[in-house]
């Protein structure tokens, strides 16, 4: 196999590390307030843009029947955003009556309250030939 072959199978391996070298190389280019701009460009095109393709991947049918499950939908929102933030805060007010730094815990109470990243759970479950759609 030539590096060209490589390189196009590995593109996306090579397009991170050409990435990161030139972040490496000139880093005020990515900065707040450069010119890529990531305030706006990575909170608003990048996010969207995600989401955007994420949802045009789903078969129609698929997403129709979805649909139909309420009660899972209410579930797992729930669950989500309800149940395991109130575990974890539980949780930390358990850890607070230890020595534990509070920053730490503060630390773990953002992350406890974050909701996961579903980008990236429809990007591996789709790598894995598994059902992207929403159930």
């Amino acid at each position: 196999m030539g590096l060209s072959e490589r390189v196009r199978k590995h593109w996306f391996l090579v397009g991170i590390v050409l990435a990161i070298t030139f972040a490496k190389l000139q880093p005020s280019v990515g900065v707040h307030g450069g010119p890529l701009r990531p305030e706006i460009t990575i909170t608003y095109i990048a996010v969207s843009t995600i989401f955007l393709n994420s949802g045009l991947s789903l078969k129609t049918e698929e997403l129709m029947s979805a649909l139909m499950h309420v009660k899972l939908h209410l579930f797992v929102q729930i669950f989500t955003l309800g149940f395991f933030p109130a575990a974890i805060w539980l949780f930390l007010k358990l850890l607070a009556l230890t020595s534990i730094n509070k920053w730490l815990l503060k630390g773990l109470q953002t992350v406890g309250c974050m909701p996961p990243p579903v980008s990236s759970a429809v990007i591996l479950t789709k790598a894995v030939g598994g059902n992207e759609g929403p159930c």
